[in-house]
């Protein structure tokens, strides 16, 4: 059971709330779920705890968290890689909005107001350097 399980892990499509729970947990490492919904109610509206320790559990259920419950407080850690879940949904954007190319979604960055001088240069030399390989 525990192969299916993580095949699974490959597809696994946070929702918009499980994604800000990953955010936390990928950037500060293994957390309790009290310091998880701190961090969240620093940038949302305000969710109570017990809403947190339900999304928490159901994401551990679905595969997406690990617990540790070595000690009297449960430690929660990302089960999916960032990279993994985030080209997962980098790949399914592309397909449903761009028809699958990549150039297409490019220019569509590129012709944004919100891209920089500093931006456009970054693109650039990360172009260059694919270009060198």
């Amino acid at each position: 059971m525990m192969l299916f399980k993580k095949d699974m892990a490959s597809e696994i499509v946070p929702t918009k709330t499980e994604m800000d729970v990953l955010q936390v947990l990928w950037q500060y490492g293994p957390q309790t779920v009290r310091f998880v919904h701190d961090k969240l109610n620093e940038h949302k509206e305000i969710v109570q705890y017990t809403s947190t320790l339900k999304l928490m559990q159901v994401m551990k259920e679905k595969g997406m968290l690990d617990r540790d419950e070595t000690n009297m407080k449960h430690i929660y850690s990302a089960a999916v890689a960032e990279e993994k879940v985030k080209g997962n949904m980098l790949g399914r954007f592309v397909d449903s909005m761009y028809n699958g190319s990549p150039s297409n979604l490019m220019m569509a960055l590129l012709d944004n107001d919100k891209t920089s001088g500093e931006e456009l240069q970054k693109i650039k030399e990360m172009l260059s350097k694919l270009e060198n390989k």
